[in-house]
């Protein structure tokens, strides 16, 4: 409806100035220039998140048919705005992490067994202290872990944090399996024998997923 309605607006916008017979100053066409800039970059921006979210709902479809449709609406949203946030993440890359950590389920209450929960599997001592940064109040691991919402604020966090400090790969090892094994792997140019047989898989999965993704046409 608000695509529609900018789009409206510039229709609108544009007929009136063409149609003017009034002979408009200077001053007044760079006032009509600017308005009609900043009403195309709403439209544009807004095409951007309506195809953004259209993406993640269809990966959605993908691993998990039965989710709620109003769930997968909110979740799409809170990965695109996500996505704005954080400079070093995009759709694609937490469409691809979510769906590697969740088992390629996107299971809300997906439980490994060292203890972590939810769709980007965040361990409750890492939830609780990323809570007070994102200002959630933390109430239990089940209630905040396995609200999707949530899951997806904290995880992201975590993750661009990571990938700030290590880059994309040494990010995705740190996240997988510490910063201590991730710094250490790349400190020796990513030598074999030092991460985890875990996390040597894990990162060619989700950055395969993430090609995978990234080329997912609509």
């Amino acid at each position: 409806m608000r695509l529609v309605l900018i789009s409206t607006c510039v229709g609108l916008l544009s007929l009136n100035f063409m149609g003017s017979d009034s002979g408009l100053n200077e001053r007044e066409v760079s006032h009509f220039t600017r308005m009609l800039s900043y009403v195309e970059a709403l439209k544009a921006t807004d095409m951007e998140r309506a195809r953004a979210e259209e993406k993640v709902l269809s990966i959605i479809d993908r691993f998990n048919p039965e989710m709620n449709p109003e769930l997968k609406k909110r979740i799409g949203k809170e990965i695109y705005e996500t996505s704005i946030k954080y400079d070093n993440l995009d759709v694609d890359l937490i469409c691809a992490t979510i769906t590697h950590e969740s088992g390629r389920k996107w299971d809300l209450t997906a439980h490994s067994k060292a203890g972590a929960m939810g769709l980007m599997q965040v361990m409750p001592a890492t939830g609780t202290w990323l809570a007070r940064r994102e200002g959630i109040e933390w109430t239990s691991a089940e209630e905040i872990l396995y609200d999707p919402i949530y899951n997806i604020r904290l995880g992201t966090r975590y993750l661009s944090q990571l990938i700030d400090h290590y880059e994309l790969e040494g990010g995705l090892a740190a996240y997988n399996g510490g910063g201590r094994r991730a710094r250490m792997w790349l400190e020796s140019n990513k030598a074999d024998g030092i991460l985890w047989a875990e996390t040597r898989a894990y990162i060619p999965h989700v950055l395969k997923l993430y090609g995978e993704f990234k080329d997912l046409a609509l």
